[in-house]
């Protein structure tokens, strides 16, 4: 890791609430979260940003959003990404089938018309150099309202956010997610 998190007591009072809730949900407070806390205004957007996409209200299908999450990971070199959200995709799935296609999803017979849909729009918003067709908009405004496509965007930008600030960390997985690639 490039940046080391500082000791959990020298983080401000509000945060820590954030910190005992990830103890909850993870069993440990996660390495992203002490490292954006290292500068609280920044810690909490993410936050609230994070809060408003991984909502029970959203549009998405939670499959799908860890599906899309998954894929910006690796298409980003997030270990820590890879490593969380493939045990959030595997939750959500019910299996790990899903998980160990991703990468190749395109081969595999796993993946809804509108999962593919999603996943093709994921890539193009990813990968610098491909960018995003008014075919590919068509393709994903088969399956998906407008609102949903607002909502997937700003899940695919917040996702890219988050692996690359992560990436360039380098921080290490927490071992969510017991895979041999993760």
């Amino acid at each position: 890791m490039r940046i080391e998190p500082r000791p959990l007591a020298d983080y401000p009072w509000y945060l820590k609430p954030f910190f005992r809730s990830q103890v909850r949900r993870y069993g440990q407070v996660l390495v992203p979260g002490q490292l954006w806390g290292r500068v609280p205004r920044l810690f909490m957007a993410v936050a609230l940003l994070y809060g408003a996409l991984d909502s029970r209200r959203s549009l998405l299908d939670p499959v799908l959003r860890s599906l899309v999450t998954v894929r910006v990971s690796q298409l980003n070199w997030c270990r820590f990404c890879v490593d969380i959200n493939s045990a959030t995709l595997a939750r959500r799935a019910g299996s790990m089938a899903k998980v160990e296609a991703l990468e190749q999803w395109r081969a595999s017979d796993l993946y809804s018309l509108a999962e593919r849909a999603a996943l093709d729009y994921t890539e193009a918003m990813t990968i610098t150099d491909r960018g995003v067709t008014d075919a590919c908009m068509a393709e994903l405004r088969r399956y998906f309202t407008d609102d949903a496509v607002i909502e997937l965007t700003g899940l695919v930008a917040f996702q890219n956010l988050s692996s690359k600030f992560n990436s360039a960390l380098d921080v290490p997985p927490q071992g969510f997610c017991r895979r041999p690639d993760a």
